[in-house]
């Protein structure tokens, strides 16, 4: 399998990379900043917000992992610029080049004022904390359309905290390993067919506040466990604790603040 990853200088992208190298396959990465290639691996110097560069970085693509984008909030015309805008010329370019496959990395903060009653189900509806999680409730759009109109594949995957390891208490709930991304990008990957999918992206966490049902079908099987590091947490109550965004649901990120 041939892979073009977006965001490929990211936090995420680069945990990933070594974990999702195979031998028979082609790792394509993109991004406006400098990555340094290892084996099997290409590099492609844009931005997703380039139409024509994005359709020429997918030809000979069978996967995408878009993983590009500002990963925090931002002023609107930032997020809609390259989440957004940026987000349907990903997909629109995998279309034109015939890729027929997009794991779109979405967020837990697609549904941050969801309260946080410990029981969030897959396909949440969505209610976004900030500017950055509206973008990625128009991915996730973007994707459903894409999927209904043109046939194409899109698993988006609702990440939660994805580190080494967890540092907070909210972590211990929503922690993704490395490891487990991997897996579960892997899963999004390889399920046969399967048509539009919005997934939880956790570890097999014991204090867990999200379903994963809907990855386990696709072949997901977490191996980590935030509990591991409980006793190594700093313990950060907020107001906001009761949204699932937690302080991300605070005013204090009005008018595209800082992160």
């Amino acid at each position: 399998m041939n892979l073009l990853i977006t965001g490929a200088a990211g936090g995420v992208a680069t945990l990933l990379r070594p974990r999702l190298a195979r031998p028979d396959r082609v790792l394509r990465l993109l991004d406006i900043a400098p990555v340094t290639p290892g084996p099997g691996e290409e590099v492609v110097t844009a931005s997703v917000t380039d139409l024509d560069a994005m359709t020429e970085a997918c030809r000979g693509m069978d996967a995408v992992l878009h993983l590009g984008g500002l990963s925090t909030e931002h002023a609107w015309d930032d997020i809609a610029a390259v989440n957004i805008d940026g987000t349907y010329r990903v997909f629109e370019a995998a279309r034109r080049a015939g890729v027929p496959r997009v794991v779109f990395a979405s967020s837990n903060h697609a549904v941050g004022f969801a309260p946080n009653d410990g029981a969030a189900p897959d396909y949440g509806f969505p209610r976004p904390d900030t500017f950055y999680g509206v973008s990625k409730v128009a991915g996730e759009a973007l994707g459903s359309l894409y999927h209904d109109r043109y046939g194409l594949d899109v698993v988006c995957l609702r990440i939660g905290s994805c580190f080494d390891r967890p540092t907070t208490d909210r972590m211990l709930a929503t922690w993704l390993s490395p490891d487990d991304c991997a897996r579960l990008v892997e899963a999004a990957l390889s399920a046969p067919e399967p048509g539009f999918r919005v997934v939880w992206g956790i570890s097999a966490n014991t204090r867990a506040w999200w379903s994963l049902q809907e990855a386990r079908s696709l072949g997901y099987e977490p191996h980590d466990n935030a509990e591991d590091y409980a006793g190594e947490v700093t313990v950060e109550a907020d107001e906001y604790d009761r949204f699932l965004g937690g302080a991300f649901c605070s005013p204090k990120l009005d008018q595209g603040g800082r992160s």
